[in-house]
């Protein structure tokens, strides 16, 4: 089958070695003229996922209509704040029964669209869906056994690309609510912000689990509020995702957090991560959509007013914990 990526990052480069390794065509699309050259030139993407040797035959280009013409799937693996602008790009060349996969993680904040509700607006009609989980390119470009989800409206979508992607390291589900999917995939970044801030801060591994399962508990209910459902949240793209992004120093996230729990400002902490920090674009949506749907969010005003408002990371970590004392669980009466 021939397919193509669009977006030659890092995660886009992992799936498109997975997709020729599982024996597909592959044509790899970036905007940026010096990136496509020194990925013809090295066939590795030296700045961004070094030690992954690309095969000789996979394509690289600049040209859109020439890296989608007859491709049966199409990756939209560009950093969120650049979906709307590719989509827009891709419409003039897009073909009726191809198949876009978005594997971009994000809110729109000028919309709170999220990624596949931004493409279906830029190219009304087409078939969007979306791959998500626990999943670093560090790890899938490297062949390390990795579980993600498919998500998609059509049964019958959901499972070829279940069958395109799926190999001995990359095991593929499938499930029909791509809201959901999209919104722990999103969310997720915001909290990994948390407990990287936590990390650089000095805090420990009882704080980490704290987060990770108050952060969760936040993500599911604004994305059962929103329509998503609470099973999600506690598979794959939704506590799977949240425990590697917390947990691991591969996650950009992560890594932007402990800078700015040591004191550096956001952008600082972008500029030494060198690679698009997602949550710090989605922490303002995700406050937006807690207001919009009257969901508490604690975690997120947090990392709102820390990116934001100049507030001192270790006294918002403290006023999380001072905060009005809560039942865990109250689904039943007490005795």
């Amino acid at each position: 089958m021939k397919t193509a990526v669009i977006g030659a990052g890092s995660w886009g480069i992992a799936l498109a070695k997975l997709l020729h390794t599982n024996g597909h065509q592959v044509a790899v699309w970036s905007a940026l003229e010096d990136e496509i050259k020194m990925l013809n030139e090295n066939h590795e993407h030296v700045d961004k996922l070094k030690g992954v040797k690309l095969p000789e035959d996979m394509v690289f280009t600049s040209d859109l209509e020439a890296a989608v013409k007859d491709a049966e799937i199409l990756v939209m693996a560009v950093p969120s704040v650049f979906v709307r602008n590719s989509a827009k790009t891709l419409k003039p060349f897009y073909k009726e029964g191809q198949i876009i996969v978005n594997v971009s993680k994000g809110i729109e904040e000028s919309t709170l669209f999220t990624m596949t509700q931004i493409i279906e607006d830029e190219i009304p009609g087409a078939s969007v869906a979306v791959l998500s989980g626990p999943s670093h390119a560090e790890e899938v470009g490297r062949g390390i056994p990795t579980t993600i989800v498919v998500g998609a409206k059509k049964r019958e979508v959901a499972e070829k690309i279940q069958e395109v992607f799926m190999s001995p390291v990359f095991r593929v589900y499938t499930s029909p609510d791509v809201l959901g999917i999209e919104i722990g995939a999103a969310l997720k970044n915001v909290v990994a912000l948390a407990a990287g801030v936590a990390d650089g801060l000095g805090y420990g591994d009882n704080t980490k689990a704290a987060l990770i399962t108050r952060g969760m508990a936040e993500i599911s209910r604004l994305g059962v509020a929103m329509g998503g459902k609470s099973e999600t949240f506690y598979g794959l793209s939704g506590i799977g995702d949240l425990i590697v992004t917390c947990a691991s120093m591969h996650s950009r996230n992560r890594r932007a957090g402990i800078l700015i729990g040591k004191g550096y400002t956001a952008k600082e902490a972008m500029d030494e991560v060198k690679m698009v920090v997602e949550g710090v674009y989605s922490a303002k949506a995700a406050k937006k959509l807690s207001d919009k749907y009257e969901i508490e969010m604690p975690i997120v005003n947090v990392v709102n007013q820390v990116l934001f408002e100049g507030f001192p990371a270790a006294d918002c970590l403290k006023d999380l914990m001072l905060r009005d004392k809560k039942t865990e669980i109250d689904v039943e009466k007490w005795q």
